[in-house]
Order: C-alpha cells, then structure tokens, then sequence
C-alpha cells in the first residue's frame, strides 16, 4: 500500500482560506493598479496610566480592560486575545497589526471590524492604535472610518494630553496630534525606467518616509512603497500622492504594454530549473504579475493577484528552505506551464 506524504504545510492554507480578508484585498478601490491601500492611524494613551514599557502587568490588564469595555460599544468589532500562530501570520502579513505586536504579554489585545477596514491594537507601543486601512486611494474614507473609532473610544476614556505638547506618546517624537497618514503604492513603471531611487530621495527630503510593504524595517522589493506622514500638513501628503500617481502613470505609458508579460515569460523559464526562490524574488514576479493584470482584459483579477502577498509572507515562518521551495511551488502553480 503506498504511503501518501502528509503536507506540512496546508495548515497555513487553510488559515488563509478561513480568515475573513482585509477590505483592502477584497474591495475595489480608486487608483487601485497603483495604489494597493491608503491607512490613517490614530495614537493615544490613557490619563492617569503609565506608558506600556513602564507599566506592570496588573496595570496593563487594567488598562486592556477599559479599552476593551469602550471597544465593546462600537458595536462592530470584536477582541482577539488568543489568536493562534497562524492566524497572527496571517493579520500581519495583512497588516492588520504590527509585526512586532507583543500577542503573550500581559494587557494585549487586538480588536477587528466586521469588514477589516478598521483594527485597534491595544498595548503595542502605546496604549492605543488606532488604524483604518482602506482599498485604493481612498484617504476619505480611511479618515473618516478612523476619526469615527477613536471619537467612540474617546467618549468613554480620557487620553493623556497637554497643551505644550498635544497627545502624550510612548516615544517623545511621537508626541503632539498622533496621527500617521500612509498609503501603499506600487512604482514598477518608475522602478523599471530606473526612476524610482530619485523619486523616493524627493519624497525624503520633503519630510516624508519611505517603507516597504511589511513596514518600518522592511525595503521596497517588487516597487512596493508605502510613503507616509506625521511631521507633514495634509495637503502635502495629498499633493505627494497625487505627484506619484502622476509619475508612476507617465512612466508606465513610456512602456510597452507587451513588456510585463516579456518578462514573466523569462521568468517562468527561469523558474524551470529552480529548486526554490527566495522572498525578495517571488516578490519581484508577484511586481510583474501584477502590471500584467492591470493592463489586461482580465484587470478584475487584481484581487487575486494581490491576495498572494499574504500567501507568501505566511511563508516566512517555514524557514528558508522550506520557505523558498514553497513559494517555487506557489509561483510555478500561478504562473502555469
């Protein structure tokens, strides 16, 4: 009788399968070729507390349980205190929630909507974060969700503020409105007209920061590059948005709209005799796939397209070389024969 062979690694499918996705892979959005996602988060901590790397645990807890009482009367979020590892994989690379969110420690907490356009991380850097991440370029709308949560939470607690200062944070450069705007965008025109390096060094010296698409430590692979501000007025951020949108339009016009798809077939070639690839890699094809859906009669399948960059960063906790043979497996099964 012959033995099948167990798949070590279904167990992360069927988490991908069994989590509701966020709104901003799910959704249609404006723009939504080029701008994956646009986020408005909101900083606070409590009056009368102390800030959470000086706090103890009874503390903590005491806090998680004010803010979760106040969470509760928004009606349309619920509280995850005992998420499974898989499952906090999945809200990361969905980033939903930091990926260095401290889930076992005392007083955490992460709270979701009901259409994952809105999580609350509690007892992260501070006590509250508050953020909305909403499909394309949409600030409107990611503004307007996250201002509705915090004036909901904010009517049943008082948060630390002085007039010197503003809102009280954590970390002393955070301190004053404690509000970040921030949108993903995805610059493969610029980055293949050898454009996107004095693009980004423009924006820095604007005062705006550059990420990549996993956050604060993460580089811009496949051109992803999620720009953001706190130190900036918000017609500047707009204005750079818009400034991007424009560039990133002209640059894949400059281009011939066969050349994405040139380049996927060398890449399936490639991949031919590969025993596995590596993150940056595999996001590099996802880059090129991605430009030739947009440009497409199938442009609807963005969706799908996108829905592969949690796929592959639930990847990472497999270790490199079972990582790097999965995402192969993966790649060759998308890009087909």
């Amino acid at each position: 009788m012959q033995r099948t062979t167990a798949d070590p690694d279904a167990w992360k499918r069927l988490v991908l399968q069994a989590m509701k996705p966020p709104a901003w892979l799910d959704q249609e959005g404006a723009h939504r070729e080029i701008v994956l996602s646009t986020r408005v988060r909101h900083m606070r901590n409590l009056r009368g507390h102390r800030f959470v790397h000086t706090a103890d645990a009874g503390e903590l807890n005491e806090i998680a349980s004010k803010v979760s009482r106040a969470i509760a009367q928004l009606g349309d979020f619920e509280v995850l205190r005992h998420a499974t590892p898989a499952e906090r994989d999945y809200l990361v690379a969905c980033r939903l929630v930091s990926p260095d969110f401290p889930w076992t420690a005392p007083g955490r907490a992460l709270a979701l909507n009901a259409s994952r356009t809105m999580s609350v991380m509690v007892g992260e850097e501070d006590h509250l974060r508050i953020q909305a991440l909403t499909p394309g370029w949409s600030l409107g709308q990611s503004s307007s969700s996250a201002e509705s949560a915090l004036k909901g939470i904010g009517d049943a607690l008082e948060f630390s503020w002085t007039a010197e200062y503003g809102f009280l944070a954590s970390s002393a450069p955070n301190c004053g409105d404690g509000m970040r705007h921030s949108a993903m965008f995805h610059l493969i025109g610029l980055a293949h007209t050898k454009r996107l390096g004095t693009v980004i060094r423009a924006l820095g010296s604007q005062g705006l920061v550059v990420r990549g698409l996993f956050g604060e430590r993460s580089r811009a692979i496949g051109a992803f590059v999620q720009v953001s501000t706190t130190s900036r007025s918000l017609p500047q951020f707009v204005g750079a948005c818009d400034y991007l949108l424009k560039e990133e339009r002209s640059a894949r016009k400059g281009v011939p709209e066969s050349t994405p798809r040139q380049k996927i077939d060398e890449t399936r070639a490639a991949l031919a005799g590969a025993r596995g690839t590596s993150l940056a890699a595999a996001m590099r094809i996802l880059a090129w796939l991605r430009w030739a859906t947009s440009v497409s009669e199938s442009r609807g399948k963005l969706h799908s397209v996108d829905a592969l960059i949690p796929e592959l960063a639930l990847l990472e906790s497999l270790g490199e070389d079972r990582a790097g043979r999965a995402r192969l497996s993966l790649l060759t099964r998308v890009l087909g024969p």
